[in-house]
């Protein structure tokens, strides 16, 4: 009997090991069985997930002082849930599917607004264009696809080190949708973080780097509780970074002194913009008498405010801008369309003041597809369409900045600011180095809608990573004042017609992401993201 009891003593304690670790096998055994395929519950899930993915970039909902604000904490709680259900997936084709679901419905929960300058104010048909609008967030999630798959394949075991992959994934992903097809990163998760700790790394790593940042975070919090070692190494990390943005966050810049400005916003119904009996006479009268009464040191009109070129305005309407500002103490920038049907169009910014032999301009280089130029192939699709100078000729990376009273003013038109690594090409000279951006922009073809407020969060977000200010001035709004720290200091009630009088403060100083992107554009972290990608795939091998 003795021996008996031995021999089973020794028979479950050589089971020990394998009693321990059986809640792990059976939990592995479950998911094997349960995810051969996708449930209903996973696709709503990533749906929602995706929604609140896009509501984190400003919140559309008029929710008292909310509304407009970016929400970081909602952004990591939905990458999270994305990353949580990857981790459940047993196949890259899972993966796939779930990436570009989530993908998919954040691109049109966050631009869903294309459908009105397009089917509203370009005249397409609805069916039309709702297949246009879900067409290009489809095309775009293909890179969040493919970066969901690699992830279920590749990632390793350690939940930190996946973490770190899948942030190397996520930041390719946006990084192609920055530079691939001409670029349309609008929306790119970093910008969630305006408003959070994480924007303290602007002027370090730019939004890109926050956003590689914030994908590392919300995958860590995916896993977290799965081990008792990621209960123990979670809460080191994040107090890490945010002890690291603290000191981070430590403004670098020094004043280059104050300029008063007038911004005009001319509320010109988009619809009546271009029509000679009632919003292009309203427009030139407008602006007209608003650019002559001008009392401040600089007055800025916005995008095509004189929807004509010069030679196409009323007789004396041109000659009469340019008398007002070739004496005194006052200069203006202005949006006009420039060109000839010989020389080629150009969406431009004219600088008038006194004592230049010429004026200066500036021509919009990064251009909308569709909107101001024809990719190749697309033809057929604008002449569906009713959207006037439709073709225009692209300018220079880095143009000479405005300069006047001691202040170099570097203009950017429209969408152009969403592009920091080109705004980043007038910063590899400080000697040249603008002290002030100014955004000219028409936000009137995309409605009332939330798209006003991503584009000023847009804004902002470039303040913070090359501490400078920027002054907008646009035909609807948000026609505003905003400091180096990314502040909103004045601003005009949206969709109104009025005049913006402030006061801005230009920076000297060049941050650490504006010298490097002004060198070395997206590569480092192209550099970063690809060496991560590629020791997984090789660990991955042995």
């Amino acid at each position: 009997m003795r021996d008996k009891a031995l021999v089973g003593k020794q028979t479950i304690n050589s089971m020990m090991p394998s009693l321990q670790t059986m809640p792990a096998l059976l939990e592995h055994f479950s998911q094997s069985r349960l995810r051969t395929h996708l449930s209903l519950l996973d696709l709503v899930i990533v749906l929602a997930a995706g929604c609140a993915h896009a509501f984190s970039m400003a919140w559309p909902f008029a929710f008292g002082p909310t509304q407009g604000q970016t929400l970081w904490w909602l952004q990591l709680l939905s990458l999270a849930t994305l990353v949580w259900q990857l981790d459940r997936c047993t196949r890259w084709r899972q993966g796939l599917l779930l990436g570009w679901l989530f993908a998919t419905v954040v691109l049109c929960a966050t631009w869903w607004w294309l459908y009105i300058s397009l089917h509203v104010y370009g005249g397409l048909a609805a069916p039309l264009t709702v297949l246009a609008v879900g067409g290009l967030a489809i095309f775009l999630a293909t890179y969040y696809a493919v970066a969901s798959a690699l992830f279920v394949g590749l990632a390793p075991a350690g939940r930190t080190r996946r973490a770190v992959v899948f942030a190397a994934l996520w930041l390719m992903a946006e990084l192609a949708r920055v530079e691939f097809f001409t670029g349309f990163p609008w929306g790119e998760a970093g910008y969630a973080h305006l408003s959070g700790w994480l924007d303290n790394y602007a002027r370090w790593i730019g939004v890109h780097g926050m956003t590689f940042l914030a994908a590392f975070i919300a995958a860590s919090l995916a896993g977290l509780g799965r081990t008792r070692r990621q209960l123990l190494v979670f809460p080191l990390v994040i107090l890490l970074l945010v002890a690291l943005a603290f000191v981070a966050g430590r403004p670098t810049s020094t004043s280059a002194g104050k300029i008063e400005v007038t911004l005009l916003q001319g509320n010109i119904p988009q619809d009546e913009k271009f029509q000679p009996g009632s919003g292009l006479p309203t427009a030139l009268r407008w602006y007209g008498e608003q650019l002559q009464a001008a009392k401040t040191a600089l007055v800025v009109a916005p995008e095509t405010s004189l929807p004509l070129l010069p030679q196409q305005l009323p007789e004396g309407y041109w000659a009469a801008l340019q008398a007002r500002f070739a004496s005194g103490q006052q200069a203006a920038l202005i949006g006009i369309p420039l060109g000839s049907s010989s020389a080629g169009y150009a969406n431009s910014v004219v600088g008038l003041q006194p004592g230049a032999k010429e004026a200066y301009r500036f021509d919009k280089h990064h251009l909308v597809p569709f909107g101001e130029f024809v990719p190749t192939g697309f033809r057929w699709f604008i002449n569906m369409m009713n959207i006037p100078l439709g073709d225009f000729q692209r300018g220079k990376l880095g143009q000479a900045t405005f300069d006047w009273q001691g202040q170099r003013l570097a203009p950017n038109i429209c969408y152009e600011d969403l592009f920091g690594e080109e705004l980043g090409a007038s910063f590899a000279d400080s000697a040249k180095a603008p002290t002030v951006m100014v955004n000219v922009s028409n936000i009137g073809w995309f409605g009332n809608t939330v798209a006003i407020d991503q584009h000023l969060n847009i804004s902002r977000l470039r303040t913070l990573e090359f501490e400078r200010p920027m002054i907008r001035a646009t035909n609807t709004g948000a026609t505003v004042i905003i400091d180096h720290r990314g502040q909103v200091t004045h601003e005009l009630p949206r969709h109104t017609r009025g005049v913006l009088v402030g006061e801005v403060e230009g920076r000297h100083g060049i941050t650490p992401y504006a010298w490097w992107v002004a060198r070395f554009g997206l590569w480092p972290l192209w550099g970063l993201a690809l060496a991560i990608v590629m020791l997984a795939a090789l660990l991955r091998r042995r």
